[in-house]
């Protein structure tokens, strides 16, 4: 099934596990029902696991420029600029997102600075969201971290922008253990659906439009004392 509603968008998603490949992830089941779901309607989805690739520390867009001799990232990103959907999906480990999650986040600040062809910053007109998983409690805070990183960056968030399953709070199954109820859990599922749904439709409307808005958020304006409203004080 395929829908012209949503043929020609492009989704990422970037799994923050701990596990290398090809150790079986619960996040990536959830990253499968998802991207199902895309890729029923015509999406393009391409699916990253960070920790299988060599992703420098540090908040520079290639980090070999910056005293590391290998950064994948650079490769990683340009994907990120091709898509119109970017979905951050993770676990859980005390109560918090895991390193490599905080990782990506960096080197995705690490591009915000840039400018799109309308000046505004490079990551405007792309729509995010967030998938957590885990066997403890934390999903919302989880969220919350990874959703306001990624709007304050310059991605749209669309309602019910996020899912998780972190089953019976303390120590317990994963996802995809057997007898967890995961995959067959009502909640997660519908609210996995929704956020899929709502990040297709956002990011329809936003590639039919040509993108985010520009008058009033062009950071070229601003920097050549042409904002609307506010005058730039350095052009006093």
């Amino acid at each position: 099934m395929t829908d012209t509603m949503f043929e020609g968008l492009r989704a990422v998603f970037i799994n923050a596990t701990l596990k290398r490949s090809p150790q079986p992830s619960n996040t990536d089941a959830l990253i499968r029902l998802s991207g199902g779901i895309m890729r029923d309607h015509g999406v393009h989805v391409d699916e990253i696991r960070a920790i299988d690739h060599d992703i420098a520390t540090g908040v520079w867009p290639d980090m070999t420029e910056h005293g590391w001799d290998v950064d994948e990232w650079p490769g990683i990103f340009r994907t990120v600029l091709d898509a119109d959907i970017v979905v951050l999906a993770g676990p859980i480990w005390l109560g918090d997102n895991s390193s490599v999650m905080k990782r990506v986040i960096e080197r995705l600040y690490a591009g915000s600075a840039l400018l799109n062809d309308s000046g505004q910053y490079a990551y405007y007109g792309r729509v995010a969201g967030c998938l957590i998983t885990g066997n403890e409690d934390g999903v919302k805070h989880c969220a919350m971290n990874v959703l306001y990183s990624l709007q304050h960056i310059g991605f749209s968030v669309p309602p019910q922008a996020d899912a998780g399953w972190i089953g019976a709070a303390g120590p317990g199954p994963s996802y995809l253990d057997p007898g967890s109820g995961g995959p067959e859990n009502d909640f997660t599922n519908r609210n996995t659906t929704f956020m899929t749904y709502n990040l297709m439709h956002l990011a329809g409307m936003l590639k039919a439009a040509g993108g985010f808005p520009s008058y009033g958020n062009r950071r070229s304006e601003w920097d050549a004392g042409c904002s609307p409203h506010q005058e730039n004080p350095e052009y006093r």
